[in-house]
């Protein structure tokens, strides 16, 4: 679960940008908050979102407790390059990681989570 400040850009920015799904949402009138979650598939069989939308707080401190989501793709790149034409801000460029084979980059949500990129790198045909 993580807090966003607007609702309708965070799930805006996880369908429209990352490609995921809307599962579901819902309201807590008398707690003050949504609820929305979104995937890549249905909860059953897949990870997914939760994005709480508390309706008086319009944003957050991150906190150093967490580190960034993780989300595998099939290519760095054409997936970094699909979220920059999008408006998506990114972090770090595509590349290699430091230890290993893997390519990554890192992307910001509207609120500021880091999201890792991650997965080989298939050449460009």
């Amino acid at each position: 679960m993580i807090r966003v400040g607007n609702l309708q850009r965070s799930i805006d920015f996880y369908t429209q940008v990352l490609g995921m799904q809307l599962l579901r949402q819902k309201e807590y009138p008398a707690g003050r908050f949504t609820l929305a979650f979104v995937g890549y598939g249905e909860e059953a069989s897949n990870a997914v979102i939760e994005l709480t939308h508390n309706w008086d707080t319009a944003s957050y401190d991150l906190g150093s407790g967490f580190g960034h989501l993780a989300i595998e793709v099939e290519d760095v790149y054409a997936a970094t390059e699909r979220i920059r034409t999008q408006g998506g801000i990114i972090l770090r460029e595509p590349g290699p990681m430091n230890a290993g084979s893997t390519f990554i980059a890192f992307v910001a949500d509207p609120d500021g989570y880091q999201i890792e990129l991650l997965g080989p790198r298939y050449p460009q045909i």
